[in-house]
């Protein structure tokens, strides 16, 4: 078989080359897909090392407030790859996606519109207003799909709480009166250097945020869930492989493994299915929001890949989970995250 390659490079055209099979080895440390026609392959080769930061490291950077400005970050996260080739696989679809307005949200945002679905994204007001401004204007405008149901929707709140989760799931309701995928993506995390330094107010703060939120939400969404829907819940790799500096944080995130286990055995009788992502080291605003200059120069460095990824790398796992791609998943995680091997 003739097999081709390309590197994909976001500032000029794929370029061709004939390559034999026995030139694709792992040895050449690219990572790729490879689509199979007539006696040819097609392998896209993305480098393994380096993409986050252009083989850089991160310039020094902290942000004193969570959860973090993306419009201040250096280098500005990539949410959506210019050579994604959308495949209208959520045509007609309603999406709401929590921490829509930046980071990973923003990422499976813009990769749902430009699949056809119509998002409504919640986010923090006040700290958040100027990313969601900007998010909504994409989904507006740059990536609206011509057969979406409707225009989308921001929601500024505070979604610890259960009477505000009750309110946004109204809200999205009353826009478009059903909700075919629900995205719970909004976090919180705090770098503390042990558990006796964890106050009782953050603790409260980071489980309202990052788990009480899912179950608020959940249960006021799925009964305007009909049979096909799903829901996509956000775990992390702390939550398999655990992270001393961030205990309250972790422990939500294997909360949240659980949850979509058994919420995905509750809910199957009713055609609904839940799954989750649980990402790496990802350049999003809560990194530079949680960590010393120090720590975010050298981040995602741990991981075998040695980098961290752009929230662009991410969102596609959520495009094929929503999707009827996924129709034999549910209770099931992703791992987007650089090689670490999970077993859990």
């Amino acid at each position: 078989m003739a097999c081709r390659h390309t590197t994909s490079q976001a500032s000029s055209p794929s370029i061709y080359t004939h390559i034999s099979q026995r030139q694709l080895h792992p040895s050449l440390r690219w990572i790729g897909g490879a689509a199979f026609g007539q006696g040819t392959c097609y392998i896209t080769r993305i480098p393994v090392r380096g993409m986050a930061t252009g083989g850089k490291k991160f310039p020094p950077q902290e942000q004193e407030e969570q959860p973090g400005r993306e419009h201040e970050m250096q280098p500005q996260p990539e949410f959506v790859r210019p050579t994604y080739k959308p495949a209208d696989k959520l045509v007609g679809k309603i999406a709401v996606v929590t921490g829509g307005d930046s980071g990973i949200g923003r990422s499976v945002a813009c990769y749902f519109a430009l699949e056809g679905a119509t998002v409504a994204i919640t986010y923090v007001p006040e700290k958040e207003e100027k990313d969601a401004t900007e998010t909504l204007d994409m989904l507006k405008n740059k990536y609206k799909h011509p057969q979406a149901k409707g225009d989308p929707i921001k929601i500024g709140v505070d979604l610890g709480y259960d009477e505000n989760c009750k309110k946004v799931v109204q809200q999205v309701i009353d826009t478009y009166g059903c909700i075919d995928i629900l995205v719970n993506n909004a976090a919180e995390q705090h770098m503390v250097p042990g558990i006796e330094n964890i106050s009782v107010e953050q603790v409260e703060r980071v489980f309202k945020t990052n788990i009480f939120s899912h179950f608020y939400l959940i249960k006021y969404a799925v009964k305007h869930m009909k049979e096909g829907s799903c829901i996509i819940n956000t775990s992390s790799v702390n939550a398999y492989k655990g992270n001393a500096s961030l205990l309250d944080y972790t422990s939500t995130k294997g909360a949240i493994v659980a949850l979509t286990r058994g919420l995905a055995l509750h809910l199957v009788g009713r055609g609904i299915r839940v799954n989750g992502v649980a990402p790496g080291p990802i350049w999003t605003p809560l990194i530079p929001s949680s960590f010393s200059g120090k720590k975010v120069e050298s981040f995602g460095e741990q991981v075998p890949m040695k980098r961290a990824a752009q929230p662009a790398e991410v969102g596609p796992s959520y495009v094929f989970l929503a999707s009827e791609d996924a129709s034999y998943y549910t209770g099931q995680f992703l791992h987007p995250n650089g090689g670490v091997v999970v077993n859990a």
